[in-house]
């Protein structure tokens, strides 16, 4: 049974659909990278599955329960984080943390204190003087401490150092490793291909593309550079290549994962003498979607 399943979740603001059939499956022990850019419909999925919004069609259910109807037994089981975090000024950090911990029915008291020395935090001061960061770090440690079996994370590195989002990483790969499963908004790439055992991209409140990042390797494009040992003046007409720049003999160039055969077979009767190729990236496969549209920078929200 999937932990999280939403089918043709539709949702409309007055005119607006900011959700337009979204479909989305998170199996046990399975970290799902969310990504699009601003406005793209990630977080107002996210409230439908954490029952503050109500979607106007279509059924979103987590654990097996209603997300709408039985949000109130599915908040037990369930971790949040959201990319902006609000916390209680007058409060310092560590009650914050043990509020939230009591509410969600555990106590981890040695987790707790590990995960806020390895994040760095001091949880005796005050909410109010914390930096964005800090405030993330407070959700984060609360979130991870927790008996959780679902971690709902909808940007939870923004604000955060880069030696912070590894030791985040690390916590994200823990938790797995626990049988945990994991639905992560991100705008960072990088971290998204690197925790992510499959990928959903949403553009303008639709479901684009989504699967295992195997299943998603054939839409991008491989990197190549070559030298070959007499100039290859008909490279430009092979179909399949792009965004070719020479300089004398050598050349680097992309070129579409279903046309590299030809395109080796073309060089080699020029003589090869150096090959080398980067595998394609997410990145890639999401500026593929993006590149020329006016959608906003990638970002938080969403």
């Amino acid at each position: 049974m999937s932990v999280i399943s939403a089918k043709g979740l539709t949702k409309n603001f007055g005119k607006f659909k900011a959700l337009n059939g979204v479909n989305l499956e998170v199996d046990k022990g399975e970290v799902y990278g969310f990504i699009g850019p601003n406005g793209a419909g990630k977080s107002t999925t996210i409230r439908v599955l954490l029952g503050v919004l109500k979607a106007t069609e279509g059924k979103a259910e987590i654990f097996g329960m209603d997300a709408w109807s039985e949000a109130v037994e599915i908040h037990k089981r369930i971790a949040y984080v959201p990319g902006d975090v609000n916390l209680w000024p007058n409060l310092t950090g560590g009650e914050v943390i043990d509020l939230f911990v009591k509410l969600r029915g555990g106590s981890q008291r040695r987790k707790r204190e590990e995960l806020i020395d390895r994040f760095k935090l001091d949880p005796s001061k005050k909410c109010r003087t914390y930096s964005k960061g800090n405030r993330q770090k407070v959700a984060l440690v609360a979130a991870f401490s927790s008996e959780a079996d679902l971690y709902i994370l909808d940007e939870p590195t923004s604000g955060l150092d880069p030696l912070m989002e590894r030791v985040f990483q690390e916590c994200v790969k823990e938790a797995k490793n626990e049988g945990k499963s994991i639905l992560l908004s991100s705008h960072i790439l990088s971290e998204v291909e690197r925790l992510c055992d499959k990928v959903g991209i949403i553009r303008e409140g639709k479901m684009i593309e989504s699967g295992t990042l195997e299943e998603l390797r054939h839409l991008t494009r491989t990197q190549l550079h070559v030298e070959t040992r007499e100039p290859s003046p008909g490279l430009v007409k092979i179909p399949g290549v792009h965004n070719l720049q020479k300089n004398g003999r050598a050349a680097t160039f992309q070129v579409d994962s279903e046309k590299l055969e030809d395109v080796i077979s073309y060089l080699s009767s020029y003589g090869v003498l150096k090959l080398e190729s980067a595998p394609p990236k997410l990145e890639d496969l999401f500026m593929r979607h993006y590149k020329g549209e006016n959608s906003g920078p990638v970002g938080e929200g969403g």
